[in-house]
């Protein structure tokens, strides 16, 4: 039952673009209200912001937020967030059927993310609203001064441009949930106009359109080629949404999600190079994969099935350690297709499908799916190294047979440092022989490992770490060779460095 991985600098796949670790905060549910934000909070600042949240996601090494929506933004007004709090409107937001106080908005997240240290990336609505609209939000956000829209931004207290590089064109628009839905030639001809129009205020932007909302939608592919073939010469990126349930499928399949991911990522790069083919054009359209999770998607309620309600708890998800092994495959998979999906937004960031979950007035703690990210996030670095591996298998409905293993290097040009992520799929221990021949001279530092001896265990408020992160020495490197012993339903990062000179 031993496994085998093999690296060598000649099998590079692309270098790791840092925002692939982003995440996601979206207007629904506890995620801004009582998540992000809560006045009031023993530990708020003067602007609201629960600085135990902001700590968190430091911590968590996000790079790249992704806002207002997500659904919500296919029926949001922006100019309903911005200016004076007391005079802004309090709405019914169509998509979760809440109600929106408008309290946190456009200029708030901003200041948020600048405390953050994470960029911005902006959603336009093109639900309910249009190419005007897009293009006035552009203005306000990224114009100096002179025009009525940045002279408004200005009038708001916000002297300096927000400067947001990377915007969405709308959301989901394939959703027949989507407020506002388009077929792909309705949605792709709009994108083209909006697009247009807002590089026309910053021709220094960078557009995302709206792929499939998943790969199991009728539509799937289809969608993708007519979109590209409308709007392929203003966009620079083709969206991508994934989630992931335990509940509708066998567990080993569940366990092998990557695998489905693999698939996914694999198809729309087909599918937009073929479109590249047919425009003949030399641009190539990257991936942003910006929305994906373990969302338990089976148990949701529908918004037409509750009635209006004011900060309902939607979809707060406890997450096992399955589920965090899941959590570091699905990134595994991200950084083994470095060269073309650059953009990564996990969804979403605080107690909605989250790694950070809150209490109101209370604690913030880690969920189990908090620490793969974090380590990925941090030790990612560099160029990415294809690993050849040869494993034992197990069986799945979904995929017939897989490897146990699955695992990805990143190698720093820099410093020279080597890491390994691994997962162990799979129910037995695996031992998994490390040959690193090609990389003469390095050491071993440590060894990272999620695991947990019933991987159905949570974190929680009164034990939110239950489930962490544990370092355990990594065996010395024997001729470029070393055997680590890969617990069952497990996660691992293996650090090597240079040999220090004497």
């Amino acid at each position: 039952m031993t496994a085998r991985l093999t690296l060598d600098p000649a099998f590079a796949i692309g270098d790791v673009d840092p925002r692939l670790f982003g995440s996601f905060v979206e207007h629904m549910g506890r995620c801004v209200y009582t998540g992000i934000f809560e006045p009031g909070h023993p530990r708020a600042d003067g602007d609201g912001l629960r600085t135990d949240v902001l700590e968190l996601v430091r911590e968590l090494g996000v790079t790249l937020v992704r806002y207002p929506g997500g659904n919500f933004v296919s029926n949001y007004r922006w100019e309903d967030g911005v200016g004076p709090v007391g005079d802004r409107p309090r709405r019914l937001d169509l998509a979760w059927r809440a109600l929106e106080s408008n309290a946190f908005g456009l200029n708030e997240f901003m200041r948020w993310a600048q405390q953050a240290g994470v960029a911005p990336m902006m959603a336009v609505n093109l639900g309910t609203r249009g190419v005007a609209e897009a293009a006035e939000l552009v203005e306000y956000c990224n114009v100096p001064d002179g025009t009525a829209a940045a002279d408004l931004r200005r009038k708001h207290g916000v002297g300096q441009p927000h400067d947001i590089r990377l915007w969405c064109l709308g959301n989901e628009m394939d959703g027949p949930w989507q407020i506002g839905s388009l077929t792909a030639r309705e949605y792709g001809r709009l994108a083209a106009r909006a697009g247009h129009a807002m590089k026309r205020v910053d021709p220094s932007i960078e557009l995302v359109a709206c792929g499939s909302s998943n790969a199991d939608m009728p539509t799937f592919a289809a969608w993708e080629a007519t979109v590209l073939e409308e709007a392929y010469d203003q966009v620079d990126y083709l969206s991508l949404h994934h989630y992931f349930d335990p509940g509708t499928q066998d567990e080993a399949s569940f366990r092998a999600s990557a695998v489905r991911l693999d698939g996914f990522v694999d198809d729309v790069i087909a599918t937009a190079d073929h479109v590249r083919a047919k425009l003949r054009r030399r641009k190539r359209v990257n991936l942003a994969l910006d929305e994906w999770n373990v969302w338990y998607q089976s148990r949701f309620t529908e918004p037409e099935d509750r009635g209006i309600e004011d900060l309902p708890p939607l979809i707060e998800d406890d997450y096992t350690v399955t589920d965090a092994m899941v959590v570091g495959n699905l990134l595994i998979s991200m950084l083994r297709h470095a060269d073309r999906l650059t953009v990564g937004c996990q969804a979403q960031l605080v107690n909605v499908i989250a790694p950070i979950r809150t209490e109101p007035g209370g604690a913030a703690w880690r969920q189990t799916i908090f620490h793969p990210f974090a380590h990925t996030a941090r030790l990612a670095r560099g160029t990415v190294l294809r690993a050849a591996v040869t494993a034992p298998t197990m069986p799945t409905g979904a995929f017939g047979d897989v490897s146990v293993l699955d695992a990805v290097a990143t190698r720093d040009g820099r410093t020279g440092e080597l890491t390994i992520f691994a997962v162990n799929r799979g129910t037995e221990d695996v031992p998994l022989e490390l040959d690193l021949r090609a990389f003469p001279g390095l050491r071993s530092v440590e060894h990272l490992v999620l695991a947990g001896a019933d991987p159905s265990i949570v974190n929680s408020a009164a034990a939110p770490d239950r489930v962490c992160t544990r370092t355990e020495k990594l065996p010395a490197l024997d001729g470029g060779r070393a055997t680590v012993l890969l617990p069952p339903v497990s996660w691992h990062a293996l650090r090597f460095t240079p040999e220090e000179k004497p």
